[in-house]
């Protein structure tokens, strides 16, 4: 049985819907506080380190939304500190504006929203030019790419990394296909497969261009995530000891192998 953790506050996990208005649990709620534990588990070895290794640390979360994660991450972990601070980036303003004033009225004064793009937010002067962990919970399509992206512009230790759907090797798989093309392409021939497959070497480019960039990479499987099919997570932790030359020669390889060279410049390495 799922139940609340002690000192959380119950304005917060009411207004993200979590609580009944009542402060009960009902069968949907415990499964997103399920959900989110799981996700939490995770992420607090590495926000331990970081809070050790410095205070001020900062967590920046892409396509934060209603920034369910980084509301969670604040209230489990950030509140009992005096110092770190978590940044919600979201190209909706009115959501930057809704996210804002809750932290405010949960007094999470070190929670901060700022309403940009992912490519804004790389030389916007409100972010710290060095950005502890990177953070992005199903960010559709290119935002994930564009998250990590950032996370390597500003040297991130850490990047926690749920990716969403992601069309775009698809599209140029099904783009570069040919009567003629070699036997490996069978792989994607169907429209269906092509989609599945796309997805899953998305995954696989984005993993390789994190280790050609010096990460450690952890790729493992949100349970209780049943609803989403979603449900993969990319832990990356940067270690100065990884073969950053090997990874990169099996990304430009890879890309070479299935046909996708002219997506060296999405994929790039060092």
């Amino acid at each position: 049985m799922t139940e609340i953790r002690p000192n959380q506050s119950i304005k917060l996990l009411q207004e993200l819907h979590i609580l009944t208005r009542d402060g009960k649990l009902n069968q949907d709620s415990r499964r997103k506080l399920k959900q989110v534990y799981h996700l939490y588990n995770f992420i607090e070895p590495l926000l331990k380190t970081l809070s050790e290794e410095h205070d001020d640390f900062s967590v920046v979360d892409h396509g934060a939304g209603k920034s369910y994660l980084g509301f969670i991450l604040y209230d489990l972990f950030f509140k009992e500190l005096s110092a770190g601070k978590i940044y919600g980036i979201e190209t909706r303003d009115d959501l930057v504006k809704k996210t804002t004033q809750l932290a405010k009225d949960c007094k999470f004064e070190r929670m901060h929203f700022l309403n940009l793009s992912v490519e804004a937010s790389m030389t916007d002067k409100s972010l710290p030019e060095t950005i502890d962990m990177v953070t992005a919970l199903h960010a559709c399509n290119t935002a994930t790419d564009d998250a990590i992206k950032f996370g390597l512009q500003k040297k991130s230790k850490y990047m926690v990394i749920v990716p969403c759907c992601q069309a775009e090797v698809a599209s140029i798989l099904r783009k570069n296909k040919t009567p003629n093309s070699n036997s490996l392409s069978e792989i994607w021939r169907h429209p269906l497969h092509t989609r599945e497959f796309g997805s899953q070497l998305t995954n696989v480019l984005r993993c390789l261009q994190l280790e050609a960039h010096g990460y450690q990479v952890t790729v493992t499987e949100l349970v209780g995530w049943e609803h989403s099919m979603k449900n993969e997570l990319i832990i990356a932790k940067y270690n100065p000891d990884t073969n950053k030359k090997k990874a990169a020669l099996k990304l430009s390889g890879l890309l070479e192998d299935v046909g996708l060279s002219e997506m060296q410049e999405r994929f790039f390495i060092p």
